[in-house]
């Protein structure tokens, strides 16, 4: 039993309910006809007794009708009848199994002592004899405590069932949080790897329409040249090339976290090498861009794609802000490290003279928010900062031994 615990069901009953109820009072009633029947051959009943009984013995069984909603009442109603009537003693098992189910356990022992305090010498009152005492009291004790321990057992059964039903309802919240948590990590990162796709391409994009803007309004003016349709030409074209460029990307991207093997593909993961092509691209806008590595190239083969994808997108990202807060200023992008000693990342471009005007990219400003979100699940640290005419991108990655 559990302290303050109560099981007693509402005045609603189900249909399972109310055929529980009429089965065992017919039960009863018919058991307690029964025992009465044979106390009553073997003439061990005084008149008074015999008269009283089937009346005592119909209240117990009646009252079993609202033994769900008021069990304590019931078991008083049934005290006198069990005490004094053998035809209730059926109706009084389920009474006092009912009292050890619903009543709080405090109620419930006590009731139990009233009970056995009351049949004890109710033996001796309706024989008028001594001799069978023990008898009377061993098989008054045994009757009670028989149905208390059913009582007792069906009421750890219901709790288990309950803790069973709390247990399943708690398992499959947590499972729905996990699932919106694994749901929510997932638009993350597609988020973050688009932002990573398409914020470099459409940066390059944009870099070529504005210097194509900007010298056709130059000619407009007078103060330069007209584009030769060559150069508009090629012009178009790098911009359709990037563009295309950019929706495959962004296609692999889709691709690769749609995935469902749970391997990446390899042959759709940028890679360390692929950050020559990052530079050429860069360098092809008017992007002033120095690039040295210092990583031997049989080691990094041996790198997991993971990192290899978090060096491109931290290199990525430090020539995407160049271009799009200092154009024109020199970059430097360099890469150091070796197994064991870990892998070291470093972005450097000039501060621009003044903010600019016009022209700039515009920026959700979760690009190094994102980066470093990466960053940190690889096991690195990303740090950024502005000092002495100069804006540093640097991450550090592990680069375990060999």
């Amino acid at each position: 039993m559990t302290n303050g615990l109560d099981l007693a069901l509402p005045a609603g009953r189900t249909w399972r309910e109310r055929a529980v109820d009429a089965g065992l009072f017919c039960a009863a009633v018919f058991l307690g006809m029964v025992v009465l029947g044979v106390v009553k051959e073997q003439g061990d009943l005084p008149g008074w007794a015999a008269e009283l009984d089937p009346l005592l013995g119909l209240v117990a069984c009646c009252a079993l009708w609202w033994r769900r909603d008021f069990p304590l009442a019931v078991a008083l109603i049934g005290l006198p009848a069990v005490a004094l009537a053998t035809s209730a003693l059926p109706a009084g098992a389920v009474i006092v199994t009912n009292l050890a189910l619903r009543l709080r356990w405090r109620q419930a022992l006590l009731m139990l002592g009233a009970y056995v305090v009351c049949m004890v010498p109710s033996g001796p009152l309706l024989s008028g004899a001594t001799d069978d005492l023990w008898f009377d009291a061993a098989f008054s004790l045994a009757y009670l405590l028989a149905a208390f321990a059913s009582g007792n057992a069906l009421r750890s059964r219901r709790l288990l069932f309950e803790r069973l039903r709390v247990d399943a309802e708690r398992a499959r919240t947590e499972h729905e949080r996990r699932l919106a948590d694994a749901r929510r990590g997932e638009r993350q990162a597609i988020a973050r790897e688009m932002h990573d796709v398409l914020a470099h391409r459409v940066s390059l994009l944009s870099v070529h329409a504005g210097a194509l803007a900007y010298r056709t309004r130059q000619a407009e003016a007078g103060a330069g040249p007209a584009l030769s349709s060559a150069e508009v030409a090629e012009s178009a074209e790098v911009i359709r090339g990037n563009a295309h460029q950019a929706v495959e990307e962004l296609q692999e991207v889709l691709h690769l976290l749609r995935a469902e093997s749970g391997g990446e593909p390899v042959s759709l993961l940028p890679r360390i090498a692929d950050i020559d092509g990052l530079v050429a691209d860069a360098r092809a806008t008017g992007q002033p861009v120095d690039f040295r590595t210092e990583l031997a190239a049989d080691a990094v083969r041996d790198l997991r794609g993971q990192m290899h994808r978090t060096v491109y997108r931290v290199a990525q990202e430090g020539l995407t802000n160049a271009r799009k807060h200092a154009p024109g200023t020199p970059v430097s992008v360099r890469l150091a490290g070796s197994p064991g000693g870990g892998l070291t990342v470093e972005v450097r471009n000039g501060l621009p003279a003044a903010p600019r005007a016009d022209g700039a990219v515009p920026g959700t400003g979760a690009g190094l928010t994102g980066l470093a979100e990466r960053v940190r699940l690889d096991g690195g640290t990303l740090d950024h900062a502005a000092a002495d005419g100069t804006f540093t991108l640097r991450a550090r990655l592990p680069w375990p031994a060999r």
